[in-house]
């Protein structure tokens, strides 16, 4: 019976978008996030992929991070766990860590974590206005992290009314409710918005009781998030914008794989603040920005409900970093464009750990010593518009006080025919620094020092598009040395630290397609996804495929219609291929398919008015993204949301 009803989903599957209103693959869409200033897409090279602020208001029952999850060559990882999970970006394959998170083009990280990933369930997705996607090593325009690629989050901006006022009530399922408000406008040459979210759930044990019987507590969340954008224009060239960004939540955890914990607690902070500011001068713009974020990670486990180790441990990981940057785009003429620029960031952690165990009291503490300084310089120069040619070429230098430098470059040649036909190549190298948990902890290498993992990318395609038709594929290859492992000696000594050793080779395809029929529209992709690590094993070379909980093949399905002008519908499948769980001192264990079928619904009422819901996994299928932990079976959110 499920198989006959993902056929008949799969027939019936589409974007979740409003038909007229998609510009996901337009050729003629202006980005940011390729040239760090907007250009049209037929104009780069870069594999881009932009989700509009109309889709995301037919995601309102939806985390960020599961609309990035069904994006071509995206897998987040934990999106249908307990709320406040991880969520693991992987990126065309790349571990957790090598995508980089930009919040309104300023990279953003947790540098108290091990791989210093920002955690995405610090983003509230009524806060969002779009997000641009950008594949392939950018570490030339973005330096570290951003050996996959980067995810630009951009946040809203006032309206044009002097006053304007947006509100959301919404509840579901694990008796989940969502609040919103914002207030937004334009008061002769300053532009605000204000916003903020509540979430909270009773939520359902994040363990699996694979045993139906042990009663398993459930884990519930709680979250703040307070956001404010300023934007000032003070005269004809110059103008400047002020942010702020307080989120906080609070979750329940498990013990581990299977096991319940019924007095295990986390705590996740993250404070933000910037000021920025642009000069024009001609088609130029000089650009200045500086961003402050902390963020801060309490847990808590009185242990005595699980056994363990310990029967009492208590953390707390503390990491701050400063980023500031001055670049400029120069319209030399109207065929090209020069980029130069020079960032700087600091960052530095604070990390306390105590537990209590039959051996005794244990303490673990990194001070204000563990930091890190990054120093980059960067150029490209962009040719355009030369009877369909068009090129980039960039290169930064990058300089660490702990590391050494590093030297990176890009190459992005396309040549469009007929502004229907794109055919692109990209070379690119990245990089990615240590973490300071990897540097500091007490894991770290005793006998030498770490260096930056460094990566050589390749990707290939095509892009066609011709009035309601969209077509993209593209073929990779990424190529990582020096990758940063855990190592364990085993007995006698239990030796454990961080090394640079083995190469990473990942490699895949993706085809996307979409087809627009007016009121209908049609969203297709597709990944293929293989990687390999090479390593030596008692003194031999060998290979074996590395990429856990990356599924080797992925697909998304989906379907938009408009009915009515106020009513709109949307049906979505998710088919996620067999993975392998890496399991620490034994062989990988295989993660069976599944898939997921969602449905979606509003209508717009008078005065601006929508009502919604949101059905997710409606087929009620029982999957496991990570193996031991529950993921969310048939579940729902329905609300109501205005704008006065």
């Amino acid at each position: 019976m499920k198989r006959k009803i993902f056929l008949l989903a799969a027939m019936l599957s589409g974007s979740q978008l409003y038909a007229q209103q998609d510009s996901t693959k337009n050729l003629d869409d202006v980005v940011v996030t390729a040239t760090k200033y907007p250009i049209k897409q037929s104009l780069t090279g870069k594999v881009v992929t932009v989700i509009t602020r109309q889709q995301l208001e037919q995601a309102p029952g939806k985390t960020i991070a599961e609309v990035l999850n069904s994006q071509a060559g995206l897998i987040v990882n934990g999106i249908s766990n307990s709320p406040g999970t991880n969520q693991d970006v992987y990126m065309r394959g790349a571990s957790a860590g090598k995508t980089l998170i930009l919040l309104d083009g300023v990279p953003v990280y947790d540098v108290a974590g091990i791989s210093s990933a920002y955690d995405l369930n610090f983003i509230s997705i009524d806060q969002v206005e779009r997000v641009e996607i950008l594949k392939g090593s950018q570490s030339t325009l973005y330096g570290s992290d951003a050996i996959a690629g980067v995810i630009n989050i951009i946040s809203k901006k006032g309206g044009s009314k002097k006053i304007g006022v947006d509100a959301g009530f919404a509840a579901g399922s694990y008796n989940s409710f969502r609040e919103n408000l914002s207030v937004n406008g334009t008061i002769r040459k300053t532009n605000y918005n204000i916003q903020y979210t509540k979430a909270d759930s009773k939520g359902f044990s994040s363990a699996y009781d694979d045993l139906g019987n042990r009663n398993f507590d459930k884990d519930g969340f709680n979250q703040h998030v307070v956001k404010a954008n300023i934007n000032q224009k003070l005269g004809s060239r110059f103008s400047a914008h002020l942010n702020a960004q307080y989120s906080w939540y609070k979750g329940d955890a498990d013990a581990d794989q299977f096991l319940d914990d019924a007095d295990y607690t986390f705590t996740s902070k993250n404070i933000m603040a910037g000021i920025g500011a642009d000069y024009s001068f001609g088609k130029s713009v000089l650009h200045f920005n500086y961003n402050f974020n902390k963020t801060q990670r309490d847990y808590l486990d009185d242990s005595l409900s699980a056994p363990g180790f310990a029967y009492f441990s208590k953390g707390k990981y503390i990491g701050n970093s400063h980023f500031a940057e001055l670049y400029s785009n120069l319209a030399i003429n109207k065929h090209i464009d020069l980029l130069v620029g020079t960032d700087f960031r600091q960052q530095f952690t604070d990390q306390d750990y105590f537990s209590l165990s039959s051996f005794g009291p244990y303490t673990d503490k990194l001070g204000d010593t563990a930091k890190v300084n990054q120093l980059g310089v960067y150029s490209s120069l962009v040719l355009k518009n030369l009877s369909g040619f068009n090129v980039e070429l960039g290169g930064r230098y990058n300089y660490f006080n702990k590391y050494g430098s590093v030297f990176t470059f890009s190459f992005s040649p396309s040549y469009t025919i007929a502004d229907k036909v794109k055919l692109f190549v990209n070379v690119a190298s990245g990089f990615k620094a240590p973490s300071l948990y990897q540097v500091y902890s007490e894991f770290r290498n005793p006998y030498t020092e770490l260096e930056p993992e460094k990566s050589l990318s390749v990707e290939a395609g095509i892009q066609y598009k011709k009035e309601n038709v969209s077509i993209r594929a593209v073929y990779f290859v990424r190529n990582l040395q020096d990758n940063i492992v855990f190592f364990s000696a085993g007995p006698p000594n239990y030796e454990s630290y961080y090394i640079n050793a083995n190469k990473q080779k990942d490699k895949g395809f993706e085809l996307e397609a979409q087809v627009n029929f007016g009121k209908v529209l049609l969203n297709a992709n597709y990944t293929n996804l293989d990687g390999r690590i090479e390593t030596k094993e008692n003194g031999k070379d060998t290979a074996y495929f590395n990429l856990y909980r990356r599924p080797k093949q992925c697909i998304n399905l989906n379907l938009g219609i408009n009915i009515t002008n106020n009513w709109y519908l949307a049906t979505a499948v998710q088919s996620i291929g067999k993975r392998f769980e890496g399991v620490f001192g034994g062989a990988p264990v295989e993660m069976p398919s599944y898939y997921t079928w969602n449905l979606y619904s509003s209508y717009m009422l008078p005065y601006n008015i929508k009502i919604f819901a949101d059905c997710k996994n409606i087929t009620d299928e029982q999957y496991f993204e990570v193996r031991g932990y529950n993921s969310r079976r048939f579940n729902f959110m329905a609300g109501i949301s205005v704008k006065l």
